[in-house]
């Protein structure tokens, strides 16, 4: 599966129309700078019998707009009708929150109706129409997959909303489309279109706690993970938790700045799609984000020896 972020290739509904109007307008735009260019070519030749001043005021400059403006304009109305509504009734509920420079995603998992939270990756079923909740929580972001839907600004204080169909199984590229600030253009994500049965799957997968430390390497990095103070900004269920509905897990909820790293070794990329997701691009991550996206929040942890480095980087790696 290829990583699609091109409206000349739609695989969604919305997509597709957006990509005929695309051509519609193009082509049209071409045709009236072709026939305009004519007419200015006429008019500067010499005729033997001149075009009366009436035909070019009428014709030229009244009829001709007039028609061809009304038609795509009657058109392109009609067409954009046709766009998925953008409505939360009938359809699987996400929430996306755009943060600087990554985004958190939130299920609700219809076992427990607990939120389940993952980052950087949009999960949906294919074929089922799915409404993103956005908001942000700094700045004005703007979430868009050219594949699957137009785009929509994520505003802090506020929620829209984004209806997203993808009509075929893959993964496609998302970007954020509103500059907001030093790392706007490494604020990318994906959506990952699943098969119904495979999506309930993952989610179930999603919804369960870390995979326990079952190595020496593996207890040396979540030890590391602890030592170096991580759940100041991350959490991994199951290792960073604290009671439920207390107020020390609204705080936590409420100021967490890192992703949620519970299966942070599923994904296909860290840093919003900067890195592959494997071990030497974690501990890469880990030593020195900033050399590799500078202005991100998450300090450098250069105090790590090597081993200790690597057993970190393969615990992440190992939670799946």
């Amino acid at each position: 599966m290829n990583d699609l972020q091109s409206v000349l290739h739609p695989a969604g509904a919305d997509a597709a129309i957006i990509h005929q109007f695309t051509w519609v307008l193009f082509v049209g735009g071409t045709l009236i700078f072709v026939f305009v260019m004519a007419l200015l070519t006429l008019a500067m030749r010499r005729q033997a019998r001149p075009i009366r001043p009436a035909i070019w005021i009428f014709g030229a400059g009244i009829a001709f707009p007039v028609v061809v403006l009304t038609t795509l304009l009657a058109w392109s109305t009609w067409r954009s009708a046709q766009l998925a509504p953008q409505t939360s009734h009938d359809a699987m509920t996400i929430s996306v929150t755009g943060k600087m420079w990554w985004w958190e995603v939130r299920y609700r998992d219809p076992a427990t109706n607990r939120e389940i939270i993952t980052a950087n990756e949009i999960h949906i079923p294919v074929g089922e129409s799915v409404y993103l909740g956005m908001t942000a929580s700094d700045v004005i972001h703007s979430l868009w997959v050219p594949a699957l839907a137009g785009k929509r600004d994520m505003i802090p204080g506020r929620v829209t909303g984004l209806t997203l169909r993808a009509d075929k199984a893959g993964v496609y590229r998302g970007q954020c489309a509103e500059y907001c600030g030093e790392q706007h253009a490494r604020m990318a994500f994906h959506v990952i279109a699943l098969p119904r049965p495979e999506f309930d799957a993952w989610l179930a997968r999603q919804a369960q706690p870390a995979l326990p430390a079952d190595t020496t390497v593996l207890q040396r990095g979540r030890e590391a993970f602890l030592a170096q103070q991580c759940q100041a900004c991350h959490t991994i269920r199951g290792v960073t938790d604290v009671p439920p509905f207390s107020e020390q897990a609204r705080i936590a909820d409420t100021s967490r700045l890192g992703p949620d790293l519970t299966h942070v070794g599923s994904r296909r990329e860290i840093a919003a799609g900067t890195l592959r997701n494997h071990r030497g691009t974690l501990a890469g991550w880990i030593a020195d984000p900033q050399a590799i996206k500078p202005g991100v929040f998450m300090p450098p942890s250069q105090d790590l020896d090597g081993e200790t480095l690597r057993a970190l980087a393969t615990y992440l790696e190992h939670l799946k």
